[in-house]
């Protein structure tokens, strides 16, 4: 008995030890791990790099031979935020005159297109040009916050930036209104899904018209207790708990509020709903809930076949012929 008294002692150390990183140290690694920013910070070289690398990959994204115009707003905690803007020459859907060229006409429908979770504006890069190309309308691309140009520690998860949304909403209605309608569309995937579904709820003006929103999740919290299973092979309610509470003390919010299924049983705005039939990192499911919870005017797509996020490179003339049929139902 004797001789075993120190392996037990070593493996006690060894699982108090263990037992200690998990209640102490684990919470905080999977906090930084999935909320804290993963983009270089603006104006480090890191970042200029990337830019760089970005601008001159071959074959050149659509996005890249573009005139863009650079925007920005100041978010409701300081956080400068950046964008790119696209204005449609004419456009399709009905044109007036640009604030920013005298005797120069551009589209009175802008479409503001929300980037996922390891995204870009550039990830946007073909929606964007489809939009711009068949549609006829501006198009507005925001780095979320913690993204690309825009500041931020934190990454938003679509409910800090629902508020950001809010701001640029305001920016295109000054933007593109010196005379005449403006007309403005909400679209996101995945992250930037769940950004319109969650800015869809708030307290919207008039000129924001209709919300498309592709394979969204339903709550962080629920997306996460399902990714926790799916990537770590296991789930903990408490463990999420203290993560999600690591959260409201920094990042501004916890797992628990950011809904986005109490934000579309407020949308009051025609919603249109895409969802992969085979994806698996944001569960089918979840997309069909969003629609059953939506009151207002409103359509489901199922992408048959696409996993997450591959809806639009699934079936590219599918995908801008549901949008489209969907936007002229509403004179859009």
């Amino acid at each position: 008995m004797t001789g075993w008294a120190p392996a037990v002692i070593a493996a006690a150390v060894v699982l108090l030890l263990a037992a200690g990183f998990w209640f102490r140290f684990l919470p905080d690694y999977l906090f930084g791990f999935t909320i804290k920013r993963k983009a270089p910070i603006p104006g480090s070289p890191a970042h200029e790099r990337l830019e760089i690398e970005a601008a001159r990959a071959e074959p050149r994204l659509w996005i890249d031979t573009m005139p863009y115009e650079k925007a920005g707003i100041m978010s409701h905690d300081g956080l400068a935020l950046e964008g790119w803007f696209l204005a449609c020459p004419g456009g399709k859907s009905g044109k007036q005159q640009d604030a920013a060229g005298i005797g120069s006409f551009i589209s009175d429908t802008t479409m503001i297109l929300a980037h996922g979770y390891s995204g870009h504006p550039r990830q946007l890069n073909g929606i964007a040009q489809g939009v711009y190309e068949h549609l006829g309308y501006n198009i507005l691309l925001p780095s979320a916050r913690g993204y690309g140009d825009s500041q931020g520690e934190y990454i938003g998860f679509g409910w800090l930036d629902r508020l950001d949304y809010l701001r640029w909403i305001d920016w295109v209605k000054k933007r593109t209104a010196p005379s005449g309608p403006v007309n403005i569309v909400l679209y996101g995937i995945s992250m930037g899904g769940a950004t319109v579904l969650a800015t869809g709820g708030e307290n919207l003006p008039p000129e924001v018209k209709a919300i498309i929103s592709d394979c969204s999740f339903t709550s962080l919290y629920e997306e996460l207790w399902h990714l926790m299973k799916r990537r770590c092979g296991f789930r903990n309610k408490g463990l999420l708990k203290r993560i999600s509470g690591i959260s409201k003390r920094r990042a501004g919010y916890s797992f628990e509020d950011a809904s986005v299924l109490n934000q579309v049983k407020k949308i009051t705005l025609p919603a249109f709903f895409i969802h992969g039939g085979a994806d698996t990192f944001v569960p089918f499911e979840m997309g069909r809930a969003l629609y059953e919870a939506c009151s207002a005017p409103k359509e489901f797509y199922t992408a048959q076949g696409a996993g997450h996020g591959e809806a639009c490179g699934s079936n590219p003339e599918e995908y801008r012929r549901r949008i489209t049929q969907f936007l002229r139902k509403y004179n859009l």
